[in-house]
Order: structure tokens, then sequence, then C-alpha cells
């Protein structure tokens, strides 16, 4: 239920004609979320291809239609197919509207950390920190907290830092934060949640701004 909340809320920042980057993990469940929205929009993926649809049924899996996550998908009318240095090309020259993006840890300030935990083993750093830069805005979707059932917005990450400063908008199961000027505002409350919940699972510090 919390990853159904957050990913319903995380559609809401799709607008018409947007071209969009989705990352592993909650973020790709969007592309099923918004199907049905009506809206005009190209879904980007960093290993070569615009205009991912939804993920397939069981009669339309094709082998050679993947997305970053190595997770099956369909295309949409008119996709496209490139390399990996015109994908990046596009990333890096600010061409992507939207980047929705999984997270480990979010500091206070807008940190992020989503792409390794010392001593796992990390095939390499993917596409986060050409995004967290390279995007117009940056979402982060993610749950509360972790399994241990400690705080992942932080006062400052403990985790290798994808970039700093570059969250926009982060959205949990709990609450809707944006940063600016290096300061965390809660913005919304997800429903059914209180304050004082929010506040208890929290360790950053924010400002309400309902």
């Amino acid at each position: 239920m919390s990853k159904e909340l957050i990913v319903k809320r995380a559609a809401k920042e799709v607008k018409d004609g947007m071209y969009i980057n989705l990352g592993i993990g909650i973020p790709t469940l969007v592309a099923d979320e918004i199907k049905n929205f009506n809206l005009e929009v190209f879904l980007q993926s960093e290993n070569g291809l615009l205009g991912i649809g939804a993920y397939p049924r069981e009669n339309e899996v094709d082998a050679d239609l993947i997305n970053a996550g190595k997770e099956t998908i369909t295309i949409v009318k008119g996709a496209s197919f490139f390399d990996s240095a015109q994908s990046f090309a596009m990333i890096r020259g600010g061409h992507i509207h939207l980047a929705i993006l999984g997270a480990m840890e979010v500091s206070q300030n807008g940190d992020l950390a989503n792409y390794m935990i010392p001593g796992k083993l990390v095939k390499g750093m993917g596409g986060a920190m050409d995004l967290v830069v390279g995007a117009r805005r940056i979402v982060v979707v993610m749950e509360h907290t972790n399994k241990f059932g400690e705080s992942k917005l932080k006062k400052e990450c403990t985790l290798p830092l994808t970039g700093k400063a570059v969250v926009n908008r982060l959205i949990t199961e709990l609450g809707v934060f944006d940063f600016e000027e290096g300061k965390m505002k809660l913005v919304e409350l997800q429903p059914k949640v209180s304050l004082e919940e929010l506040r208890v699972k929290t360790e950053a510090e924010f400002e309400v701004c309902l």
C-alpha cells in the first residue's frame, strides 16, 4: 500500500508533452499509472530508448526490449533506439524535463544518496549522477523508513552522495516535501497521516507549509 500511495502521487508530477526518465524500482511503476491519463509523454531510458510503454503482458514480452533496470518493457508508436552516447547527450543537454528517481537517503538540504551501499557489489553508478545535474526537475520517490524502521530522511546523508542539493521534490507514503534555498518544506500530508506521526518518523528538520 505504501508503494501504491507513492506511485499515485508521483504520477501527478507528469504533465503533457514532457520528456521523462524513470529510475529503477518504484519510479518504473509510474509508467503503468499514467498510461490511462490521456497524456502525450515520452519516457526515456539511459540504455538508448525513447518511447517506453507499459510493462508487457505475457504474450507481449520481447527479450530485446528492456529498460535501464533490465526489465522487459513495451514501446509506443514512434519509439526510437540509439546508443548510450546519444542517450546521455539528451540528459546532459538538459532535454529531460523530469527525472523520477528512487533513493536510499535524502538529506534536509536536498542531498541525494541512491547509487551504492559501501561493502556491497555495485556494477556501476548507472545514470543517476548525470540525471541529477542534467534533468530540469528531480523528484525522488521512496519509502519513509528503512527495513529497521529508521528514517531515510536525514539531517545529513550517511551513504555516498549521488549529488548535493539536487532534489526538488520528495514523495513518501507519509508526505510530500519541497527543497528551496537549502530548506526542506512539508507541503502535503498523505491521506490518514498525522503531522505527529510524520515528525516521529523523520530525522530531518523541516518547515511545515501545508
